[in-house]
């Protein structure tokens, strides 16, 4: 999902933030990795391993039947 939405959520947005776990220089990352053409996003956040090892973005949730 976040193939078909996060460039139109940026496109839409005035500010668009990308949250990174690491930087990179130019050329090191697959183009097919990138969700987000750069042009979008106008603030870059990088975070330190123990703010990327405490992300709480996605929590999977059980219930028993």
């Amino acid at each position: 999902s976040a193939r078909n939405f996060n460039p139109l959520a940026a496109m839409a947005g005035r500010i668009t933030v990308a949250e990174v776990e690491e930087l990179v220089e130019p050329g090191e990352l697959d183009p097919d990795q990138v969700h987000v053409p750069g042009v979008f996003v106008q603030r870059v956040v990088a975070l330190t391993p123990g703010q990327a090892a405490d992300k709480k973005i996605e929590r999977r949730t059980v219930r028993s039947r």
